[in-house]
């Protein structure tokens, strides 16, 4: 019996090994790339608010381009956002004294806002540029396209939270 054990071990131990080596093998050769649901949800919008915008193929090219410009131009304020957010969550893991952790908290939400603040700008600018490229009927329909955006994010976004009922507290009679 012990010896049907060894071998069953011997022989698991084989397998597992070729199986790993193929899979090794496997990963060594290039991948294709795998494009994600975010990437072709992101392709569908674009297109469909093109087509809405009635945009000229020298206006979709345009609008290419000022979005490849803007990404430039954001992107290392948006990397320098994440690694804020991650600052934060690794005081707030730590084990430093609270003080201590709200007050560099404190510090890193302020430098966040101004981060924040400035991609604002950014993508401000952007719009702008953009609108440029837009004819009157254009702005007219993106005019129109955001007072929509602006509704339904209300809609689905109602501001605040709904009143907190009064507190009743019970007497309790004292004897």
């Amino acid at each position: 019996m012990k010896k049907f054990l060894v071998m069953l071990f011997i022989l698991t131990l084989a397998v597992t090994t070729a199986n790993a080596a193929e899979k090794a093998v496997q990963n060594d050769k290039p991948q294709p790339q795998i494009q994600h649901k975010h990437h072709n949800d992101r392709i569908r919008r674009e297109s469909a608010f093109e087509q809405k915008l009635g945009l000229t193929e020298e206006q979709k090219v345009q609008a290419r381009e000022l979005r490849k410009q803007n990404f430039e131009k954001i992107k290392p304020v948006i990397d320098e956002i994440r690694a804020k957010h991650e600052e934060a969550n690794a005081i707030r893991n730590s084990r430093i004294a609270i003080p201590d952790q709200a007050e560099k908290l404190n510090k890193i939400d302020k430098e966040l806002k101004a981060l924040e603040k400035q991609a604002s700008e950014i993508r401000k600018e952007n719009m702008k540029e953009f609108e440029k490229i837009l004819d009157k009927k254009q702005l007219q329909t993106l005019k129109e396209m955001k007072k929509e955006g602006r509704e339904n994010f209300k809609k689905e976004h109602p501001y605040g939270r709904p009143p907190m009922p009064p507190c009743q507290f019970q007497k309790t009679e004292s004897k």
